[in-house]
């Protein structure tokens, strides 16, 4: 089963110096068939204003997951972890036990960030926080996994989880398999996957299929999260 949601579809909430849209219920903005997709709890694409941020605030048993599409953001935490993670990189905390964060942009334009909440499949372990770099050149034959819990990643995360990200140039092609269901999500060009045409933005639910085709309609940005249906704790 494929299910589209296009971004202008999206929950929406502009706080003046954040504007966000959200692909599942959070905060504000409620809707009793969008809660979650298996373990993935939360997907916001956020907009956020040169200088602003979120001030320290805390969180606990989730996995955090921020991908940077546009700008900077900056990272402190409770444990004394410290960091800027830019454009095309990602960072991870796992908040376990509990952890008081703050997230700033302190650049000089607007910042834009996916931050996404897994559920983990272990409760109450030791937060911690990382950040990783990631190659910039375009993809060829498949997408580069950025976040698992298998320790074959650069990024760790308790969940039975995978995010791969890709860079694809106009007309490449290629198939991804899928090993629990996945969320696509589109952070820049056109993307034509199963059928179904993704823009910027757009969200793309995938269920009950082992591998899906990808096709770059343009020059495409792609995050693919694929999560397992329940938690087992």
């Amino acid at each position: 089963m494929i299910t589209h949601y296009p971004y202008k579809n999206l929950g929406h909430a502009n706080h003046g110096w954040l504007n966000a849209r959200h692909h599942f219920s959070f905060s504000g903005y409620q809707d009793q068939k969008r809660m979650q997709f298996g373990v993935l709890r939360v997907i916001n694409d956020d907009v956020i204003k040169a200088g602003a941020g979120f001030a320290l605030h805390p969180h606990k048993n989730m996995e955090i997951i921020t991908y940077v599409k546009k700008g900077g953001i900056t990272h402190q935490d409770s444990d004394g972890n410290v960091g800027r993670t830019v454009a095309g990189d990602v960072q991870v905390m796992s908040a376990g036990t509990g952890v008081y964060h703050s997230e700033f942009n302190l650049e000089t334009d607007d910042t834009n960030i996916l931050q996404i909440w897994i559920e983990p499949n272990q409760l109450d372990v030791k937060p911690r926080w990382d950040s990783y770099e990631f190659p910039k050149e375009p993809t060829l034959a498949s997408l580069t996994l950025l976040v698992s819990g298998d320790g074959k990643a650069p990024l760790s995360i308790y969940q039975d989880a995978f995010i791969y990200g890709g860079h694809l140039c106009e007309g490449t092609e290629l198939s991804h398999t899928i090993k629990h269901q996945a969320y696509v999500l589109v952070s820049e060009g056109t993307l034509e996957i199963e059928g179904y045409s993704l823009d910027k933005g757009d969200g793309l639910e995938v269920s009950g299929l082992s591998s899906i085709r990808l096709k770059a309609i343009s020059e495409a940005k792609v995050l693919l999260i694929d999560v397992p249906q329940k938690n087992r704790l």
